[in-house]
């Protein structure tokens, strides 16, 4: 149980919690909510003890284990090789191996009594009943397999840690808090530096903790899967849902309601009572009444209205311009940064114009290099990029960073993204399309929300309007309410959007195709991010990935778990198995039928006999048109069947 009791805290005379009171009972899985620098990871550092509230107490039970993700690492751990610093993940199992080899030494140097060498010996075994418990001797093993799951190869768990990125290391962090098996668990903001597949896994994983998770996020498909109450963190109030995201949206918009409609009652009550006061204080008659009055009127409380959820800011893209009916194709292409060793090869891709396309796969694959290659930022190694007909691309890198270099306006940065000599003239429509109307346009870059930042960076890719949108990680800083807007905005754009983007929801509410980087390979899935988890077969795998990590520190039943999850896996593929046979053994009687018609046809019309040459002539281009789409059926069939024998010869293996 966590208790915050009547909690203050302010920074710079400025509340960010007052008197706050709420509590997340034992096994709860709590998402915590809210704007941008409301407070919610202050309530962190407070369970934490690394913020000290200004009143109130936070009960929290002495024996309980906390497991945070720090946003930080020691540059001490930097040193020490991937595997080292993620399996060393419970600080107390050093301290019992310290004592535990003072004891043995003791032991052995022969000068204790025989009460102390009884006493030694009841530690020594305490501790290592201790260690048993923490499961020690289990965490190497779960160390290779979280971070295998957070996309690590095998081949990088040797190499320090300070040769990994700033994300990479933070994935490493949150491998070794999940590891720790914690009582209470705090994740804040977990996905940031996740692909995909990664959050996938993660939230299959939390999914199995049986500790109280707290989890910060804006990714709605953490929230709604994960959490079971919801905690809003919101102008200095706490808030508690007894519900999922869903549940405290709809919820917290009644509660709006409900209070909107209190204050305008109040409001009103308190500007009618003023009235009447103001009109008898200055007759002496009814002073005193006015008076009485005016204590009423003192005791009467504000109705306190949280911030709004709508986000304020503003996202209407111009119309495109108009192109041709492909937007853009890659012909056999290949890449690699080192000679001799290509991240992908033979790429044949084809986007039509007005598509909507994910680009996923782990990090490291290639998507955003993807992206550069589409944007001729890179130059492929082998094959081409051929861009459609009048195809004007509009790029958002992920390492857009802050615009505050040379403190520029809003206007003066969006003015530098005009072409060279290009008119002004309707600079300020675009400025207004993105929320920068009137004096909002002098705003300062350096003193914009992450929110803003990502509307001063689309107002600059429109000043000169595109018809095909290549963003990178569009949805980073953006709290929910953004996100969604952003999501809405690119669902209604004409033109065509190329993304890649770690937030599953906003892959889901904006893709309608989606580009998979699997190992060198990029495959094109005609239809929503649902749909190809479907074809994937990623869904049938989830058992079967699921045992890669205990579903709970130390159980026993760990074997039984994996054996039933092996059985489960190769069950759901010998399923997919047999029916893509069965279709492919369908297709091949197909292609046999059709080509005996398209002979029978061809001999008609060479036969030199009295025949309808139109009619034979149309039935022909139908047939071949049928066979030229059964025969794509046919290999990307055939592809699936020998991808789920070698998977279910892995299974077996």
């Amino acid at each position: 149980m966590i208790d915050f009791q009547n909690v203050s805290k302010s920074y710079s005379g400025e509340y960010i919690l007052r008197n706050v009171s709420f509590r997340i009972n034992h096994g709860e899985r709590a998402g915590i909510v809210g704007p941008n620098g409301a407070g919610k990871s202050t309530l962190f550092g407070m369970i934490t003890n690394t913020v000290i509230p200004d009143s109130g107490s936070i009960i929290i039970p002495k024996d309980h284990r906390l497991g945070i993700m720090r946003q930080h690492i020691d540059s001490s751990d930097t040193v020490r090789t991937l595997l080292e610093f993620t399996a060393d993940a419970i600080p107390e199992l050093n301290t019992y191996s310290a004592r535990i080899e003072e004891i043995e030494e003791l032991l052995a140097d022969g000068s204790c009594s025989a009460d102390a060498q009884d006493s030694l010996l009841r530690e020594h075994g305490r501790l290592q009943t201790a260690i048993e418990h923490l499961g020690a001797y289990s965490l190497d093993m779960e160390a290779r397999q979280a971070l295998s799951s957070l996309g690590f190869p095998v081949s990088s768990f040797d190499r320090p840690l300070g040769e990994f990125s700033g994300g990479w290391q933070m994935r490493a962090a949150l491998a070794r808090v999940l590891i720790s098996h914690p009582d209470i668990l705090l994740l804040d903001e977990p996905s940031n530096y996740l692909d995909v597949p990664a959050v996938e896994w993660l939230c299959r994983y939390l999914a199995n903790f049986p500790g109280t998770l707290l989890l910060i996020s804006h990714d709605r498909f953490l929230l709604r899967k994960l959490a079971d109450i919801t905690i809003e963190v919101n102008s200095g109030c706490v808030t508690r849902y007894p519900g999922n995201y869903d549940f405290y949206r709809t919820e917290r918009d009644n509660r709006q309601k409900m209070l909107e409609a209190a204050k305008k009652n109040t409001d009103r009550k308190k500007e009618q009572m003023e009235r009447v006061i103001d009109r008898f204080r200055a007759k002496s008659t009814k002073a005193a009444l006015a008076k009485s009055m005016q204590k009423k009127l003192d005791k009467i409380e504000d109705v306190e209205l949280p911030d709004s959820l709508e986000y304020k800011g503003v996202i209407r893209f111009p119309a495109p311009p108009p192109g041709g009916t492909e937007a853009f194709r890659f012909e056999d292409l290949a890449f690699g940064y080192e000679p001799g060793k290509l991240l992908f090869r033979h790429v044949d891709l084809a986007v039509d114009a007005g598509a909507k396309c994910a680009f996923i796969g782990y990090n490291g694959l290639g998507k955003t290099t993807l992206l550069k290659l589409l944007t001729g930022k890179l130059k492929p190694t082998e094959g081409s990029v051929v861009p459609g007909h009048h195809s004007i691309i509009g790029y958002q890198a992920q390492e857009f960073g802050d615009l505050d270099a040379d403190g520029m306006s809003v206007y003066d940065a969006v003015k530098q993204a005009l072409p060279p000599g290009a008119s002004t003239a309707n600079l300020m429509n675009v400025l207004g399309s993105f929320g920068f109307s009137g004096e909002a346009s002098g705003k300062l870059c350096k003193v914009l929300s992450g929110g803003e930042k990502i509307r001063v960076q689309f107002a600059r890719i429109f000043v000169n309007p595109p018809n095909l949108l290549v963003l990178d990680e569009p949805t980073t800083h953006l709290d929910v309410q953004a996100r969604e807007l952003l999501q809405n905005a690119l669902r209604n754009f004409p033109g065509t959007v190329c993304f890649v983007s770690h937030d599953i929801e906003f892959v889901r509410g904006v893709a309608e195709t989606i580009i998979a980087l699997e190992n060198g390979s990029v495959k094109k899935y005609f239809g929503n991010y649902d749909y190809y988890l479907e074809k994937s077969g990623q869904l049938a795998n989830d058992s079967e990935q699921t045992k890669e990590i205990p579903l709970a520190p130390n159980s026993g039943g760990l074997a039984k778990d994996r054996r039933r999850a092996r059985a489960q896996a190769r069950q759901a593929i010998s399923g997919q198995y047999r029916k893509a046979k069965e279709l492919l053994a369908s297709l091949e009687k197909k292609l046999d039928e059709d080509s005996e018609k398209k002979k029978v046809l061809i001999a008609k019309l060479s036969s030199g006999m009295k025949v309808d040459f139109a009619a034979v002539k149309k039935e022909l281009s139908e047939l071949e048109k049928s066979l030229e789409e059964t025969e794509a059926r046919w290999e990307e069939t055939a592809e699936e069947v020998e991808a789920l024998r070698l998977e279910n010869a892995r299974i077996n293996g």
